[in-house]
Formats: structure tokens, sequence, C-alpha cells
């Protein structure tokens, strides 16, 4: 049979279902798109057809039907300095939240700046992009306030107006990291910190956390030292004997490096320096890091599933043309494992003082924020 209503053999195309309509190619696609206006007679008749060859679209024409791909982007340049276990945790909650919300996600990790995200809102190929690596005066966020697509950035510039935000604040993660100590009679610290070139270019987080520390370190009377710290071994290690060698009387760290964190640990041991006994470690990294730490390391997890997963929902509400926060910072949790206690002087005397003004002895002391964890 021939000509209008046959039935086709094999997956129906959209001239299938136009022959079977007895309608032109280019009527099926307005009525997927909704771009012309057509009679009702022929949608209808259209659409029967549709469900009567069981007419699945290709992604484009259902692109064309709602206006939309289906498609998010996440624009992660992979640049020097990027932990990238950490980002890809991030990327797989991403991918994971998207798929809840039926979207696909396209992965871009070429440094392109602007003109990466340019490219990206000059065709249909996705709804909406996600931001990584957040600069705090990053040259992609003129465009972002410009572009026609939503966006999110996962990461906090210093000048927030006009766009979506959400990340972990880094800036309080720096305090809680200080305050704990601090309430453990530590009186100098030091962070060891993320490699040279992500200060450098600005990254947010890391110069948020370094500010953080700063700024408790002054308002508990602990004395301070802040430094980059490479990711190999070597470097790591070089670190920690100048360190030393500067302020011998150091007591507590915090390390916000993932890669460092091992590294840091051995470069201790070699010192002779025993963890948490001589000096203890607070790191910011995420929670398998610590744990798998030996000993344990008392920390401030990086929640990269959940701030994953909000940065997709806002993404979604704004394509729902929903009204979002212009920032959603998740406040930090200390948790407190078997790398931190009493500093040496204050393990002496047998006390130690913590934020809220009690004592406690030289183990499982912590902050307001702060969670215990048994060994």
């Amino acid at each position: 049979m021939t000509g209008r209503g046959r039935i086709p053999s094999g997956q129906p195309t959209i001239a299938d279902v136009a022959r079977h309509a007895g309608v032109a190619v280019s009527t099926v696609s307005y009525v997927l798109s909704g771009k012309r206006a057509i009679s009702e007679v022929t949608r209808n008749r259209v659409l029967a057809s549709i469900r009567l060859l069981n007419y699945h679209p290709n992604a484009g024409a259902r692109a064309l039907a709602s206006r939309r791909s289906n498609v998010i982007a996440l624009v992660l340049p992979l640049r020097s300095g990027i932990q990238v276990p950490v980002v890809m945790q991030f990327a797989t909650a991403v991918v994971t939240s998207a798929r809840r919300h039926d979207h696909d996600v396209l992965l871009l990790t070429s440094d392109e700046g602007p003109e990466g995200l340019r490219r990206i809102a000059a065709g249909a190929l996705v709804d909406g992009v996600l931001v990584m690596d957040v600069e705090l005066h990053d040259v992609r966020v003129p465009l972002l306030r410009e572009l026609g697509r939503p966006s999110v950035l996962i990461g906090l510039p210093a000048d927030a107006d006009g766009l979506t935000c959400v990340d972990l604040d880094f800036h309080r993660a720096g305090q809680v990291c200080v305050e704990h100590l601090a309430g453990l009679g530590h009186r100098r610290v030091a962070l060891l910190g993320a490699p040279a070139a992500v200060y450098d270019r600005g990254t947010g987080f890391a110069h948020r956390t370094r500010a953080g520390v700063v700024e408790a370190a002054a308002g508990h009377g602990v004395d301070a030292v802040t430094m980059p710290c490479e990711e190999n071994a070597a470097d790591v290690h070089h670190r920690v004997v100048e360190l030393f060698a500067r302020h011998a009387d150091l007591s507590g760290l915090v390390v916000q490096n993932e890669a460092a964190v091992g590294p840091v640990q051995a470069a201790l041991a070699a010192l002779g320096r025993r963890v948490p006994h001589d000096v203890s470690v607070v790191a910011v990294c995420p929670d398998q890091f610590a744990e798998h730490a030996s000993p344990r390391l008392t920390s401030v997890p990086v929640p990269a599933e959940e701030i994953g997963r909000q940065a997709v929902t806002l993404l979604m509400r704004k394509l729902g043309e929903e009204p979002v926060p212009q920032v959603t910072l998740l406040e930090p949790r200390l948790t407190v494992r078997d790398s931190t206690a009493a500093a040496p002087h204050d393990r002496d005397a047998g006390h130690a003082t913590v934020p809220d003004g009690t004592t406690a002895g030289h183990r499982g002391v912590a902050g307001p924020a702060a969670t215990r964890v048994a060994g």
C-alpha cells in the first residue's frame, strides 16, 4: 500500500508520519515545534498518525517540539593545580542529578574562557550552563550575565550581582578549622593551601579559605602563617621542613590540598613529629580522603554531591523561569577524628580551653559546628 494511510515497516520517520497523515513534512515539523499555527483538524490528524505509527522524534525534533535540547553543559576547565579526583566528584554529582531531571550533560574541559561560553550559547545544543573553577574576578562572569542561556556557578566570584552561585562557605570553613585548633590551645598554626597556580589565578575557594584562616587567627589571638603547597611529595616535604625550621613552636596545621594530605603526614613522621601528640592536623577535603588517612583526619568535608545536586536544581528552576537565590552557601561542619588533640603545652597542663569557654581533656574537643567521629 502506498500514499496516505500506509503503515511503514521498521522505525518510522517524520516522512512516514507526513505520508500517513496526508500532509507535508514541514506541516509535521510545525506541529512538533509549534512555530506556526496549524488548523486543529490537521494538527489532530498529525498527532493521531504519530501515535498510531509509534513515532519517536529524534533529539533534534524533540528540541524543536519543546524548544529544549534536554542537555546542560558543565564547564570544567582542567587547569594547572586542579585536583581531578575531587572535581570528578562534582561532575558525577551533576550528571546523576541531571538524569533525575531527564537531562544529559555535556562536559567541556578545555580552558576556552568567554569564547567557549559564547560558542555554547550560539547554538541550540544546551539548555543551560554550569560553570566550575570560578575565580574571584572571573573573565567569564560578564558574559554569563548577558547570555541567553540560564547559568549557575559552582563557586563564588567577588561580585555575584546578577548571577546564581552555589558553593561551600569556604571563608567560614577556614574560620572553623582555626577555631577548633584555638579551642585546643594551639597558639601557632599554619595553612598549607592549594598549589601556587590556583592562588595566582585568583580561584575563589582557595582565597576565601585563606582569608577565613587569617581572620579567625586574629580573632583568637593565634599566630598564623599561610602558604601554597604543591602536589608532589618532594615539594610537600620541603615545605613542611621549611615551616618547622622557621616556626619551631608550630603545633597546628590546616591542609587544603587533597593530594598533599599523605605527603604532609609522611613529612611530619620524617621530622619525628607525631600526629596528634606533637602536631594537630585539620584538612579541608572530601570525607574519603580524611577517612583513609593514617591517622584519620579531623576535617571540614567538601560536600561535592550536595553542591552538584543543588547546582542542577537551581538551573532547572531557572529553566522553568522560577525565582532562585543569588548566592547559596553551604554551612561547613567540622568532623573530629584522630588527628587533633590539645596543644603540647596545654596537654602538659592537663586542660584545653574550647571556644565556649569550658575546658576539656586533650582528645575529642570540638567547636559549636563540630561532629565527633569515634575512632
